[in-house]
Order: C-alpha cells, then structure tokens, then sequence
C-alpha cells in the first residue's frame, strides 16, 4: 500500500505540475481559450461516457451547479492560467496559481488558525517579490492572482453543490461546461478565426493534457483521497509549482532567477502552512469526505 501511495503521489506531484508546460506548448500555434475547450470537452466526454456506462446519471440540478463550478474552475482558472501563459513563463505562473489554497483560506474563514493567518501573510508576501514592478512579468501575472480568486470561489461553491452520484460523473459535467463556455469565450474574442494548422507538438500537448493530465492525474487523486490522509494528498498544492518551474526551465528555455527562486520558496512556504494547517471545517474520515473537482487543480 505505502508503494501505491508513493506511485500515485508521484504521479500527481508530477503530472499536474507538468500540465503548465504542457499549456504553453499547446498555445504556441493554437489560441489559449479553443485548445483549453478541446481540452476539456474531449476529457469530459470521455468521463461522462465512462461515468453513464458505470449507471450514473446527472439531474437538471447538477448540470445548474456544474456550470456554475465549471465557469469558475475552467473559464476563470485555467482559463487565466493559459491566457497568462502568452506573456508570462509557465513556472512563474504556477507559482502565483500556488495562492489558490491562500485565497481559500481568505474566502473560507472557519478554516483560519494562528498558523494559517501566518501562511497567508508568508504566500501573499511572496506573490508580491515575484510581480513586483521591476520583476519582468508584468500585470499579466496579476492578473492570475485575481483569475486564482475565482477558481478558489468554485472551489468552495462545488462543495455545497448538489453531489453527483460519483466523482467522475461530477468531473465530467463540469469539465464539459466549463469547455462550452472556453470555447464561447474564444468565439467571442475572434479566436476561431486565427486557427490554422496547429503544430504537431500543439496537438500532443492537447492529447497528454486530456488523457494523462485529466484522466490519469484526476483517478489518482480520487484514489489518494480514498486511500491516506488527506494532508498527505494536499501536499501536491506547494510540489506541482516546484515541478512547473523546474520543466519549464528544463524543456522550455525558461530563466530560473534568484528572484523567481526566493518568491518560490516563500510561497510554497505559506502554502504549506496552510494546507498542514489544522482544519475544522473538512472531515476527517475517508468515508465521509466527498472530494470537489475546484480541490483537484486540472490544470
């Protein structure tokens, strides 16, 4: 068991700390909002698919509150993410991506503790040295900071939500609204028009987000979440910025400054208060804990 929750772990750690890298490969010749839509649309299918086989089925009811969720988690969340992504490094966006648990803390006020209110002070702290003016990355990354804010509301909404009869049905529902609003929004904004012959490298990043970064990262998480404490599965919040940033160095060409090193630390620090913090809102048993896609960050 310890080996399976090592492997799983691992593949989360990895996986979703990867899939910033894999969205700055995707935009390179397709326009942020329609690779995000045929991401999620295509994962979601294929979910919901395996979800109806499985004799889950959804009300009027779920759909409502998946598109209020899906909105939240994949339009504003990983919608800022890839729109940032066009002017600003994939690490350093995972990094101010890792003040979801901070915002969660703030819009959640049950969970605020002595420890949690320093990790906030700590995370908040670090987002400012790594956008402040001089620091080379401009609003742009602001900008996440506040698309963040809405991925942590959808969050906290998908947990009084009607629950679905699984997780994957859930997933599913939300990922497929929150891909028809994407690609709404590109619609709108004249992003069809500017699809041409995506790269042969845009498509696999695609195909990896969909099939491992959705399906594969998202099953392991539910496994975790059945199978160890869920502090264990919460750690992934301050090791996927870490990971982001390495690969985006590493594959990417991107710089790896002080600067960027010293506001990694310090939010990943404050991140870690908060999520080890003790909680008093969230179950502790397993068997009790109905698991919100806004806490799986499908990015």
């Amino acid at each position: 068991m310890r080996l399976r929750i090592a492997v799983a772990l691992a593949i989360v750690y990895v996986v979703w700390g990867s899939t910033y890298l894999g969205i700055a490969v995707g935009i390179r010749t397709l326009p942020p909002f329609t690779m995000l839509a045929a991401r999620f649309l295509l994962a979601g299918l294929l979910l919901y698919a395996w979800a109806r086989f499985r004799g889950a089925a959804p009300t009027l009811q779920h759909w409502g509150a998946a598109t209020l969720t899906g909105g939240g988690l994949f339009l504003l969340g990983t919608g800022g993410v890839a729109w940032a992504e066009q002017h600003v490094h994939s690490g350093v966006v995972a990094l101010v991506v890792a003040v979801v648990p901070l915002w969660l803390a703030v819009l959640d006020r049950e969970r605020l503790s002595p420890v949690a209110v320093l990790g906030l002070a700590i995370g908040f702290g670090g987002v400012a040295l790594l956008v402040e003016p001089g620091a080379g990355f401009g609003w742009q990354a602001i900008v996440v900071v506040f698309t963040s804010l809405g991925w942590a509301a959808a969050s906290l909404y998908s947990r009084r939500a009607p629950p679905s009869e699984s997780a994957f049905l859930g997933a599913a529902m939300q990922m497929l609204t929150g891909g028809a609003l994407l690609a709404i929004a590109g619609a709108a904004s004249g992003e069809f028009g500017r699809v041409h012959s995506p790269s042969a490298a845009s498509v696999g990043a695609i195909l990896y987000l969909v099939f491992v970064g959705s399906i594969v990262a998202f099953t392991a998480y539910l496994w975790l979440l059945r199978n160890t404490r869920t502090s264990v599965v919460g750690t992934y919040a301050f090791v996927n910025p870490v990971v982001a940033v390495l690969l985006g160095w590493l594959f990417n060409d991107e710089p790896l400054t002080l600067r960027t090193l010293l506001a990694g630390l310090v939010i990943v620090g404050g991140v870690a208060l908060i999520v080890l913090a003790p909680s008093r809102r969230y179950p502790q048993r397993h068997e009790d804990f109905q698991p919100a896609l806004g806490e799986a960050p499908v990015r």
